[in-house]
């Protein structure tokens, strides 16, 4: 009744705060699994768990700790034991659980974690109630990705798990029709983590569900740096077929903020764009796509609210081009009376979490492009005859869209934004000066430039910023050489 009274006010959070409320947690959740939600955005300091109103209070040791867990699970809904949970801000700045019950288990949970990553692992196995267990096995994790429908590359694996810690060596491969990889990380503990946070997760929704089990291996043989296997460690091994040896992966949002290539992520201690049960696929005829329905209450949407456009600057085509860059694009609006704002409705809820993940925070015409789910579900087009100034255009079945092939190899060439830009379909006859001219005159600064030596329609182009390669892809991407030769254009993971 106390505990009750004590919290009852937390239903109408006002502003951010390091106590954290989490609301339909599982009844037979543990207080290490809670813990492990915040583990991965920083120091947890206190806890209160609810079972009997299926809450609990989460305290971070900062504010801009809690900030950016509510952050990045307000777009990838975490779970605990297979229900999702739902994160908000406490009302209260500090949890004073001093005189409440049943608080030993919390406080004896809070303590060996505390003591587990601070290296004292003797002091923490020595504390009461067992609530967390101690890690015996080694650094290197077993992972099979089931339910593969989008693909997962070498890189999705390394920006999902370098979350946890420092990675350095993956190996993937293929065995009984089943994905699946071997990662080692720097320390047993980082494997622990990542282990307890993403076990029975999926990568993207509905699909490439992880089931991660410790290897019985304590140091992975890496003898190639590919797309197959890379030491993170060793930059200089050769690829294994005649390239020269291939860069390490550019940090993704991951280590920026959480977000990614792994789109929707719902992670029981992080939980794609990271990482949700298994549900039933459908076939949306006009993006060429599978859609997942939820089953989790958690909004179905693909629309995205962008804001603080430049209105100078802005069009529906760029737009159209920019977010076409992370999914197909079917319809933009920008408002009439606020045109620094704009609808994207993107094919799927995937592919808008995706666009959020990767252009949230760009730089654009000079103002920083936000970018997060709208209230609304669709974009409306005009009614015939009402004016709508052009702000608003269908593109549902432009032949622009870089996904309508399902399986095709644009999902696996899925980059944050760069300055190394990837060309192709280059005709024959144009050479190093009339690209880095056509690009000058963009007003684009060329850094560095060249062509695949394996195949001269493909080239990378090195810009003086991310903006500029922004700008630039916006203005060149399908740019006619004449002859039915249309340059393709996107965000390259190289450099030159």
């Amino acid at each position: 009744g106390n505990e009750k009274k004590k919290f009852k006010g937390d239903k109408f959070p006002c502003c951010p705060s390091r106590v954290l409320h989490l609301r339909q947690i599982p009844s037979d959740v543990t207080e290490a699994e809670v813990i492990s939600l915040g583990i991965p955005f920083g120091r947890v300091t206190n806890l209160l768990v609810l079972k009997g109103k299926s809450q609990a209070f989460l305290e971070m040791a900062s504010e801009e700790a809690a900030v950016t867990m509510v952050n990045y699970y307000s777009l990838a809904i975490p779970y605990l034991r297979s229900q999702p949970v739902y994160i908000q801000f406490s009302n209260h700045k500090e949890l004073k659980t001093d005189n409440l019950p049943s608080q030993a288990r919390a406080q004896a949970a809070l303590q060996a974690v505390n003591a587990v990553q601070s290296g004292s692992l003797a002091a923490a196995s020595a504390l009461p109630g067992e609530t967390v267990p101690l890690p015996s096995q080694g650094p290197v994790l077993r992972i099979i990705v089931e339910n593969v429908f989008y693909p997962v590359t070498l890189e999705t694996l390394y920006q999902i798990f370098s979350k946890f810690g420092s990675v350095l060596k993956i190996i993937i491969f293929t065995r009984t029709n089943q994905f699946q990889a071997l990662l080692q990380y720097a320390d047993a503990m980082n494997a622990y983590h990542a282990k307890m946070a993403l076990d029975g997760q999926s990568i993207y929704t509905g699909c490439c569900t992880l089931r991660i089990d410790f290897s019985k291996l304590t140091d992975l043989k890496v003898k190639y740096n590919n797309e197959k296997s890379r030491d993170f460690t060793r930059h200089d091994l050769p690829s294994g077929n005649g390239q020269p040896p291939l860069e390490p992966p550019i940090a993704g949002p991951f280590g920026k903020k959480p977000s990614f290539l792994v789109i929707n992520m719902q992670v029981r201690s992080l939980s794609p764009p990271g990482v949700v049960n298994s549900q039933v696929v459908t076939t949306s005829a006009a993006s060429g796509h599978r859609t997942i329905p939820s089953d989790t209450g958690a909004p179905r949407n693909s629309v995205v609210l962008v804001s603080n456009l430049n209105p100078q600057a802005i069009t529906l085509h760029g737009l159209f081009i920019l977010f076409g860059v992370y999914g197909n694009v079917h319809r933009v609006k920008i408002m009439f009376k606020k045109r620094e704002n704009a609808l994207v409705q993107m094919a799927d809820t995937t592919q808008a979490h995706l666009a959020i993940s990767y252009l949230n925070g760009q730089r654009l015409y000079g103002r920083v492009l936000h970018a997060t789910l709208s209230k609304y579900q669709t974009v409306q087009l005009p009614s015939e005859g009402q004016q709508h100034h052009g702000l608003t255009k269908d593109y549902s079945n432009s032949p622009l869209h870089r996904f309508k092939k399902p399986g095709s190899r644009n999902f696996q060439n899925i980059y944050p934004p760069s300055a190394t830009l990837h060309l192709s379909n280059i005709p024959p006859s144009v050479t190093v000066d009339d690209l880095k001219n056509l690009f000058a005159n963009k007003g684009s600064t060329v850094k560095a430039f060249r062509f695949f030596e394996r195949d001269c329609r493909m080239a990378l182009i090195q810009l003086g910023s991310v903006e500029e390669a922004l700008h630039a892809l916006i203005e060149l991407h399908n740019h006619d050489f004449g002859e039915n030769h249309h340059l393709r254009v996107s965000f390259s993971k190289s450099t030159i």
